[in-house]
Formats: structure tokens, sequence, C-alpha cells
């Protein structure tokens, strides 16, 4: 975890200085999330986008797979004063995951499939869009299932032989049933027994457009609008949609952006991962 410290590098329009610093915590990694906290009632600004400030002043942002090695925060202060922040990206490297066995439909689906593939995909993005006032994001996270991990963030996929896209988030194997716990509060914003490709399908907003999607569940203990504790039993693991075991694939959005939830939570519990 990164913590540090930003003063103020530019201040435009004549505007008097701000000496006044904010502060960025998380990880400045493709792929990670940083929590920042400024005066309350400055408007934030990333990619040139008007970004969620919490009234203490809170907001978070996040870095795909691919960010760029730079990035700039923009604060407009309250007093009127401009900021403009860079922020360092580090570049990640990525493993290639090669996966065979899979039903040849789940790799190359066919007309009647793609078209349930789509509708799957416009409800997910329906539901990434949500942007809610509040401010789980800001807890520490917990592992939602303890084993071996299966999986990793980023990782090139080559399926039945055939190049697929990324894989976004971290798999973890654990037997059918195993209970997946909430890693922090949040709202359930979708509950879906049946897509496609990640079968039992359970996505919590944790707020400002923070989401954890748990994949493949065998059963979804929980409801659409529901709230979440941190440890709640939410659902249980499964080997639904495309998969060739049993096993958790655990992600997060920050809206639309993909990121590596495996940065937020402390190293897995090597006991436990070994006995799994």
């Amino acid at each position: 975890m990164q913590r540090i410290i930003i003063g103020t590098i530019l201040a435009v329009l004549c505007l008097p200085f701000s000496a006044q610093a904010f502060t960025l915590e998380g990880h400045l990694v493709q792929g990670g999330m940083a929590i920042g906290k400024v005066e309350p009632a400055t408007t934030v600004y990333f990619h040139g986008k008007a970004i969620r400030v919490s009234p203490e002043g809170l907001f978070v942002i996040g870095f795909s797979r691919n960010a760029e090695p730079e990035a700039v925060i923009e604060l407009h202060l309250p007093s009127g004063t401009v900021e403009k922040h860079p922020v360092r990206i580090e570049k990640r490297s990525y493993k290639i995951q090669r996966i065979d066995g899979l039903p040849p439909r789940k790799v190359t689906p066919s007309a009647e499939d793609l078209e349930r593939i789509r509708k799957d995909i416009a409800l997910v993005k329906e539901v990434r869009k949500k942007d809610d006032p509040r401010t789980d994001f800001s807890q520490p996270f917990i592992w939602p299932v303890t084993g071996r991990i299966s999986g990793v963030y980023g990782s090139q996929r080559i399926l039945n032989g055939k190049p697929k896209r990324p894989h976004y988030g971290v798999d973890i194997a654990a037997p059918t049933g195993t209970p997946v716990k909430a890693p922090i509060d949040g709202v359930v914003s979708l509950a879906h027994d049946d897509m496609f490709y990640s079968g039992g399908t359970l996505i919590v907003d944790h707020g400002h457009g923070l989401s954890t999607v748990f994949m493949h569940l065998h059963k979804i203990l929980v409801k659409e609008g529901q709230r979440v504790k941190q440890g709640d039993v939410i659902a249980q693991v499964g080997a639904t949609g495309r998969v060739t075991g049993p096993h958790l694939h655990w992600g997060m959005n920050w809206f639309e952006t993909r990121l590596d939830p495996s940065l937020l939570v402390p190293p897995m519990p090597e006991a436990t991962a070994a006995a799994q």
C-alpha cells in the first residue's frame, strides 16, 4: 500500500496559491485503486471527468490493466484555486495462462449464445454505472474465500488453444458449497443465477462506482438491494458458467475500469491455501 501526500504543483487563473496538501493512498500501479482525501467541497477531475467526492472530502480512483504511466488529478478548491497533480502509475508484467478441456461452446459460442452474452453484458454494464454516495470502499478488505489461487489478474488467457481476453480478477479454488463472504460492506446490485460465461453471478456495490463481482456461484444467498456487512456469507462457491472445476472468480470494478482485488487484501493464509 502506497501513501503519498501531494502538494500543489500548478495554480492557474492567477488565483491565490493553496498550500494545503491532499493525500492519496493505495496502489499506484496498473490494476490498482487509490483513495484520496481533499478539502471538503473540492471538485476533483480525473482523466478530465468530474468524479464524486464525499462531504468529508473522500474520493476513489482506479487504474486499468494497461493504464498509461502518468495520470493527472485536477482539484478545483472552494477558494477558486485550481491545482493539477501528476500521478505516476507503475507498469506491471502479466502472465500467460493456458486452460484446456473447456466445452467448445464456451470458447466458440453459437449465434444464439452470442445473443444471450450480449444481454448479459448490457445488464452488467448498466449495474456498473451506479454512483452511490456511500463510502464503504474506505474499509480494509478481507478475502471472500481462502484457498489456492488458480488464476491472477491481467493474465492473457489461451482457452482450448485460442487466445482470448485477459483475465480480470483472481480465481480461488475451493470445493462447491464453500461459503463466500462479503469482503467489505456494500449493497447487492446484481444477483443472477445463470449468466453464459460467469454462471451464478453476484455484484456488490461499495459506493462511488466501486463494485466487486463474484462468479461461478453454486448458490446466491442475498437479494438485489440488500445491505451486507463485511464477513456476511453472501453465496457459495460453485462450478457454473465457463469453468473446469469449482472456484470463485473475484473481480473488482471502478465503473468500467477493471481492477485487481488481490492488491487490497493481505497475502492468502498459507496454511489454508495449502490445505485446499
